[in-house]
């Protein structure tokens, strides 16, 4: 069935600037990480895809290892491409990333120019691009020199295959070092994908969000669910079929009393504010300037909307922010940690 977009698609998304650059994203943007690979219905994934695109969402966030396996959700869009979107690349920022493991041996996984470089031209084969509009080193290598995986980024766009190149769950003091060093090399970072929530805010103490402000960088907020923790599906213990059963980003002992407390705490603040939980919880991530946009992951195009709806009220009162900074504190979630504090 041929696919047409909405007419009205970019009436009501707020798009920002990322940074200091001249690129608009929109405040809220798709990412593929989960429910775009084989172990997920093509169709669902291409109506969720199909109605971010309505709503006005330009920004399809992907990686080499989403899936599963590795590569699947790269290679489900590329399909997409071709049939869904052929018309409208030029409406849309894709982002690919490369760090965590991808093919077995000492070339498969981390910073190096070798890696970088092999897992770009991989991830442009199964989309059918001749270049995304964003590529990220995924993460901080301590064994590999930051002048090597920075120079990588850099040449990759002198060869025309990244538009902009960003880092993700680098902490402040290495996205510090990095940004020196793509500057020196007349690359400069567009925008940093820390991992920020209300149960999730290492950014705010490690100081991050005061350097990307300072350094003029946009920032794209993943886990702003806390990877569906920040959803009703948790407020009365652990649903079957949920990710914290799959042993996925949610570890069933994350799930314990003190978090579920804050959970209700937290729905009762969104209900007062008449937003869903997840509402709530984006519209908090862009209570300020300083995120430029939330990426959101969905296994439902209803799901979708629902998030998309936080647009509607993105104002906090102060008694508000105080009455949620009671229940937002750290539920001891951030699996990156590591990689941010290396």
């Amino acid at each position: 069935m041929t696919y047409t977009p909405s007419a009205e698609r970019y009436t009501s998304m707020v798009y920002n600037h990322c940074g200091r650059s001249g690129l608009k994203l929109p405040a809220i943007s798709l990412g593929l990480w989960h429910n775009f690979g084989h172990d997920f219905n093509e169709q669902t994934s291409r109506a969720i895809c199909r109605r971010a695109f309505d709503l006005g969402i330009t920004h399809f966030d992907l990686a080499n290892n989403y899936g599963p396996p590795p590569g699947a959700a790269e290679s489900f869009f590329g399909r997409l491409l071709k049939t869904d979107f052929a018309f409208h690349r030029d409406e849309m920022v894709i982002s690919s990333k490369a760090g965590y493991r991808m093919w077995p041996g000492p070339y498969g996984e981390w910073g190096s120019r070798k890696y970088l470089v092999s897992s770009l031209d991989q991830s442009l084969k199964r989309m059918g691009l001749d270049y995304v509009d964003i590529f990220y080193s995924h993460r901080f290598d301590p064994a590999t020199p930051l002048e090597e995986t920075m120079g990588a980024l850099d040449s990759i766009v002198r060869q025309g295959k990244a538009l902009y190149v960003g880092l993700s769950s680098y902490n402040s003091k290495r996205t510090r070092e990095a940004v020196k060093i793509l500057n020196e090399l007349g690359t400069p970072c567009l925008i940093h994908q820390p991992s920020y929530s209300m149960l999730n805010r290492w950014v705010e103490d490690d100081g991050l969000l005061d350097t990307l402000e300072e350094l003029g960088i946009g920032s794209i907020a993943f886990s702003a669910l806390a990877q569906g923790m920040l959803t009703d599906k948790y407020l009365n213990g652990i649903p079957e079929g949920s990710r914290a059963t799959q042993g996925k980003t949610i570890r069933d002992g994350h799930i314990t009393d003190e978090n579920v407390k804050r959970i209700r705490g937290l729905n009762e603040i969104a209900e007062q504010r008449g937003q869903s939980l997840a509402q709530m919880a984006i519209a908090w991530i862009l209570r300020n300037n300083r995120v430029t946009t939330a990426l959101i992951g969905a296994s439902t195009p209803s799901q979708l909307e629902d998030s998309y709806g936080a647009l509607s009220n993105l104002e906090f009162s102060d008694e508000e922010l105080k009455a949620i900074d009671v229940f937002a504190r750290d539920a001891g979630i951030n699996i990156w940690a590591l990689s941010s504090s290396s």
